[in-house]
């Protein structure tokens, strides 16, 4: 089961239920937390939830008649931003290629704009020509490829710093990823820094370049247990379901009961 934890107006999880027992347990939550899981019509205290992991309140003075010192109440610690549940929570191959499309469509604006500003349309009509009039194809193939060239290097440039930007920034994805609800991260939940970014996007360009890799690089996730391409497992990093700002950013809002959240 999967629990959701309301502290300070904002929503934080989903945690397994072992996990907010444990810390239950620890302190590292507290009793009045309110918390919700799956099937529940309301946010419940965890002292509701899970009675029997709250624990016994502190033995009374031994002295009665001496006046307590005022005593701060406990500060709870502060929640993980990243769970066990949601490191286990890895995008399929599927929805990984729906983003690629997505991106894919995105890029494909500029770099045409690019290459035909940059004489790809009349390299292509050229290369036409040469085939219709008998030229050898490799010879024509190559005067073409020469010709397009500078345009090819613009796009991937294009390309990676699109990659890298995005996967690096807050929202932890491209676009195409956050169309589908899915993030990037290192191996332990976090935003990737710039150099993990640009390690992993370096073999998105080396897949551009050769063709072969990309077959290897992206089929892989199919059977790899944490659903890795060659990408993912050479600069260490995961493509999980989920965008990032449902694990950081999602405020949650009262509802009409007293003092619960809406899930």
């Amino acid at each position: 089961m999967e629990v959701w934890i309301g502290r300070d107006g904002e929503r934080h999880g989903p945690y397994k239920e072992a996990d907010v027992r444990q810390w239950l347990r620890s302190g590292q939550v507290s009793r009045e937390d309110l918390a919700w899981y799956d099937g529940l019509a309301d946010w419940q205290p965890l002292s509701v939830l899970f009675p029997d992991e709250v624990r016994a309140p502190a033995p009374a003075p031994a002295e009665a008649s001496e006046t307590p010192a005022f005593t701060a109440p406990p500060v709870a610690a502060p929640l993980p931003r990243t769970t066990s549940a949601a490191l286990e929570d890895y995008a399929g191959f599927w929805k990984r290629f729906g983003a690629w499309v997505i991106d894919y469509l995105i890029l494909m604006v500029p770099i045409t704009i690019i290459a035909v500003s940059m004489g790809a349309t009349a390299a292509f009509e050229h290369f036409m020509a040469q085939m219709h009039s008998g030229t050898a194809p490799a010879v024509a193939a190559a005067e073409y490829g020469k010709t397009v060239r500078p345009a090819t290097i613009i796009a991937m440039i294009i390309g990676f710093i699109y990659y890298v930007a995005f996967e690096c920034s807050k929202l932890q994805a491209t676009p195409g990823k956050l169309a589908v609800g899915m993030r990037v991260t290192d191996l332990n939940g976090q935003r990737l820094g710039v150099g993990r970014s640009v390690a992993r996007n370096v073999i998105r360009l080396v897949n551009v370049i050769t063709a072969l890799l990309p077959f290897i690089c992206y089929i892989v996730t199919a059977w790899t247990e944490r659903k890795q391409g060659l990408h993912d497992m050479m600069a260490k990093t995961l493509v999980l379901n989920g965008r990032a700002s449902e694990f950081h950013d999602a405020p949650v809002q009262p509802s009409t009961g007293g003092g619960s959240f809406n899930a």
